[in-house]
């Protein structure tokens, strides 16, 4: 096995799949990444069981074909500091691969190709074609919401929901919840829903880096797998139900507050420095054209600042996690925000004004 590919070809790829691979692993090989050459493709590989990235690259120089798995974090490293616009030379002898570049030498341990796990994955029942661009929009405006080692798995992912030709992305850790909905493109002729795990949304959002790329989005009931360029990215789905988080729209609600972004983001970040470091609670005192935000904290430490709005409502106190609330704020796009407050003060939808593809919904705190 023997070739030789620029630095600036193998790099990124090979972040992309290092990316992946666990620091620390059951299993030794897994440390590894696979690589193959085969009719002038290089083929490399890297997977924690769970997810896997597989990413092929052409060869423009003649190549001797073979598989080998190497230590992907140590080859990463080596391509990192080389120089840009280096030539690697990549040889395997017996058991040990050999690098050279310029004035450079390396030998890198190995383990057999034969002994890397296979990644098992189900018949793919649903396909459907989307921009990457508009799925990155999505993964971007929820993913901030998944839980994060939450004793109800479900929520320590994101629900990706087709229906026909709309797409919808929910996150939730049960505090706060992110909803994107938008407009695949074609008619699917299907309606399904899967949770992807926590890792993997991250990982295809750091993978997607070209707005204007096609994805080929396939999925099972316990699989998902997307093609992008020359990458393909796969992962095992958590089984669970997703909650209905219909009837938090299915309520009555108070009038919509209107609200300048920019002034409440401010005004949030000034006021939440006082606030409890462990809640983080802000109250809101809404009544006429004015939000009172304030705040304390066990040290007896004080805050508060007044803001003008437009609200025709009836009066209002209510506290929020100052952090969820600046999440929500901080992802609109718009220069006015939209708060809307259910009668029963259960929840908080904030949202654009102008046909928002997006909400997010936060629930109060006692203070």
């Amino acid at each position: 096995m023997k070739f030789i590919i620029s630095r600036d070809q193998i790099l990124a790829p090979l972040q992309q799949i290092v990316s992946v691979i666990e620091k620390r692993q059951t299993m030794v090989i897994l440390s590894n990444v696979l690589l193959q050459v085969n009719d002038g493709r290089l083929v490399m590989t890297g997977s924690d069981t769970e997810i896997q990235i597989v990413s092929q690259l052409n060869l423009e120089l003649p190549a001797d074909d073979g598989e080998i798995t190497v230590p992907a974090r140590k080859f990463l490293d080596i391509c990192r500091l080389l120089p840009s616009g280096a030539e690697i030379k990549f040889e395997l002898q017996q058991d040990k691969v050999k690098l050279a570049s310029g004035r450079s030498r390396f030998s890198l341990s190995t383990l057999p190709a034969e002994n890397y796990p296979e990644f098992n994955e189900s018949e793919f029942d649903y396909q459907f074609f989307l921009n990457a661009g508009k799925f990155k929009k999505g993964l971007d405006k929820t993913l901030f919401c998944m839980a994060n080692q939450d004793v109800r798995y479900y929520l320590n992912g994101l629900l990706l929901h087709v229906s026909n030709s709309k797409l919808k992305l929910v996150a939730s850790d049960g505090h706060r919840l992110s909803i994107f909905e938008g407009d695949i493109g074609q008619a699917t002729g299907y309606e399904a829903r899967i949770i992807l795990p926590r890792k993997a949304v991250q990982e295809i959002n750091r993978l997607l880096d070209d707005v204007d790329a096609e994805l080929n989005i396939q999925f099972s009931n316990n699989h998902i797998r997307i093609l992008y360029k020359d990458v393909v990215f796969s992962s095992k789905l958590i089984d669970a139900k997703f909650p209905d988080f219909s009837k938090v729209f299915n309520q009555s609600f108070m009038s919509p507050l209107l609200i300048q972004k920019q002034l409440l983001r401010e005004a949030l970040t000034r006021v939440a420095i006082l606030s409890n470091e462990k809640y983080k609670g802000v109250t809101f005192d809404i009544g006429g054209d004015l939000l009172k935000l304030s705040t304390h904290n066990p040290e007896h430490d004080e805050a508060e600042e007044e803001l003008i709005i437009d609200y025709q409502g009836q009066s209002l106190n209510i506290a929020f996690n100052s952090q969820y609330m600046l999440d929500a704020v901080s992802n609109l796009d718009s220069e006015l925000a939209v708060m809307t407050i259910a009668s029963n003060a259960s929840s908080c939808i904030i949202e654009e004004p102008e046909q928002p593809l997006f909400k997010f919904i936060v629930m109060p705190m006692r203070m």
